[in-house]
């Protein structure tokens, strides 16, 4: 997947490194708003944490490529020269979007409350790369106070001080590292182009097998078959799935859907979520939501595809993010526009999916 056409947005237009976009462009938007008091950071421990690598929030491919080809102090030159031209959106930005403006109606609920969702910003980057992501977040009026800047060193560590509920990068390997700490962590990528998506709710969809469920089913049918994999449902019907990597963090998106449910928001909630999994409804979807609701969760939307695209239902839901531990699905959503995520989790890593293979589980 190549690169991503920005986001339409009402700021002046910004730079993947191409334009020559510059942060006095919206000076007098930000003069408006300084007078406004910004809220107050949560606590991370009580917060719903996510972290964003700077390479998913906004686009570096430029930036990227001088440092690949030139070298790191060719590319911090390069940052300070051009740190008053503020970055275009990446894949994550409307994601990002969406959890303030979910924020914003949860303060209005409940004022004192700090179980907000909380960015903080991670990079590999030298602190001298953050004059620039500073006035970057400025420029797009977004709320990120916490900043994560490495200086080349892994910042996994800090994800956990952090308290980190979901870790989004561009880097597959470091999305691995945070899974195997038991981090919800996901692969973002830059996408030939982009659906508009809704300004005032949250969608957020998930696969089943190895992102919500252990990869225990997946195994069942990579080894044996379909056939097999049904007999294998069928036997195991009243027998609960293990929790998967994204388990945790559908658990806290309820959790905030409750809190607009007490005040009444039930039909007008910010918060909505999906399943949209290849299995069948007859013949394997019954253990899948049993499980759910053994957890005491749900979903708003459960899409059992029998093996279909998810790309054209994808295109429907238009969500911030799709959770998926196959490429093959997330390069079909992203085909259509649809923002998915990688989850580099499970037994489907060890067998790449052939685009013209049709799914069949």
């Amino acid at each position: 997947m190549k690169g991503q056409d920005p986001m339409p947005n009402t700021c002046p237009p910004a730079s993947n490194g191409d334009s020559k976009a510059s942060w006095e462009d919206s000076k007098d938007i930000h003069e408006n708003t300084g007078a406004t008091k910004k809220p107050k950071s949560p606590k991370p421990e009580n917060a719903v944490t996510i972290a964003v690598s700077s390479r998913v929030l906004f686009r570096t491919e430029k930036e990227q490529m001088v440092f690949e080809q030139q070298g790191i102090e060719e590319y911090l030159r390069y940052q300070v020269e051009h740190e008053n031209e503020p970055f275009a959106p990446g894949p994550a930005f409307p994601f990002v979007k969406a959890l303030e403006t979910v924020n914003t109606q949860l303060r209005e609920l409940y004022p004192e409350s700090e179980e907000l969702f909380d960015i903080v910003l991670v990079t590999y980057n030298h602190a001298h790369v953050g004059v620039r992501l500073i006035n970057t977040i400025n420029y797009h009026n977004l709320f990120i106070e916490r900043f994560c800047m490495t200086g080349g060193t892994s910042p996994i560590g800090y994800l956990k001080a952090w308290h980190t509920n979901l870790y989004l990068s561009a880097d597959t390997e470091k999305v691995q590292e945070a899974l195997a700490e038991g981090i919800a962590a996901a692969t973002m990528f830059m996408s030939d182009k982009q659906i508009e998506v809704s300004e005032t709710q949250l969608r957020v969809a998930f696969d089943g097998d190895a992102v919500l469920f252990s990869d225990e089913s997946e195994r069942i049918f990579k080894a044996h078959g379909l056939d097999k994999f049904f007999e294998h449902e069928r036997e195991n019907e009243n027998t609960l799935l293990d929790h998967g990597p994204l388990k945790s963090f559908l658990e806290l998106l309820g959790k905030l859907q409750k809190k607009f449910y007490a005040k009444g928001h039930r039909l007008d909630c910010p918060i909505r979520t999906y399943l949209v999994t290849a299995r069948s409804a007859a013949s394997s979807g019954i253990r899948a939501l049993k499980t759910l609701r053994a957890w005491g969760l749900e979903t708003d939307e459960a899409l059992f595809l029998a093996g279909a695209p998810k790309g054209p239902m994808l295109e429907k839901i238009r969500p911030h993010i799709y959770f998926d531990d196959q490429m093959f699905h997330v390069e079909g959503a992203a085909e259509m526009g649809a923002i998915a995520a990688h989850v580099p989790y499970g037994i489907a890593q060890k067998y790449p999916h052939k685009k013209n293979t049709k799914t069949s589980k």
